[in-house]
């Protein structure tokens, strides 16, 4: 009996973990919480086309601004389109009751969202949307099929598509899918396009764990530290024992 419930648990979790995974191989993002620039990008791409929909209701203004070297001034007057106050926190005015109407669900919150989803995750899945007619917001996405967000970042892109080639595949001929294209209307190129994504990413990395490159440094300072005290004891051990036989 016992046998069998940890077989049924076993099959249980794999199947999750297979149903959660994502449908295509992820490409590596761009995280480098050291490019200050890079995060300054990344928190205005989040403010002009995130915050509509997406709060962060665990990081002040106040966090960003300082962590990211930005004046408190320019960031009010260019950063803060919902609070009040540089110690607000990063929130929109969208009621939960609009977002269920409008989307089917409530926006999730974006706080911690690179470290449920991880940060390849997010880089591939706003950059694999594709059109899709028979969706409610006229996209899809091949890391999220079947995806209820609007791709938001279309503007930047231009309109996404799947793109097949005909190939031989066992002596025959067969259209193959060969990725995503864009058909050029976007305001940016496509190595533009995934910087900016890149940076977007970025800064949900850092939102994510703002203290992290601290406790790293933090950590390579205990490491030292018991470094140094292990040979102290080693030494303090030998003082001890030898006149011990």
């Amino acid at each position: 009996m016992l046998k069998t419930i940890i077989s049924a648990v076993a099959l249980l979790a794999s199947s999750v973990v297979l149903a959660a995974g994502p449908s295509i191989p992820l490409d590596k993002a761009p995280v480098d919480l050291r490019d200050k620039a890079s995060l300054q990008r990344g928190l205005a791409m989040y403010q002009n086309y995130c915050l509509g929909c997406h709060q962060m209701e665990y990081q002040r203004y106040a966090r960003s601004f300082r962590d990211l070297d930005i004046p408190e001034e320019l960031g009010m007057q260019h950063l803060m389109f919902t609070g009040e106050r540089v110690g607000d926190f990063i929130t929109n005015n969208m009621k939960p009751a609009d977002a269920s109407n409008w989307f089917g669900t409530v926006a999730p919150d974006l706080t911690n969202v690179s470290r449920v989803r991880t940060a390849d995750w997010i880089y591939t899945y706003l950059r694999t949307f594709y059109r899709d007619d028979s969706r409610p917001f006229g996209v899809n996405n091949d890391v999220f099929p079947m995806v209820g967000m609007p791709h938001v970042l279309q503007e930047l892109q231009g309109v996404p598509y799947k793109a097949y080639e005909t190939r031989l595949v066992d002596g025959q001929p067969k259209e193959v899918y060969v990725g995503i294209r864009t058909d050029g209307s976007g305001e940016m190129s496509n190595e533009e396009y995934d910087r900016a994504v890149g940076d977007l990413v970025n800064y949900l990395v850092y939102v994510g764990e703002p203290t992290k490159l601290q406790s790293q440094q933090l950590g390579y300072k205990v490491l030292i530290f018991l470094a140094i005290f292990f040979v102290l004891a080693l030494l303090l051990k030998k003082e001890y024992w030898k006149d011990v036989h």
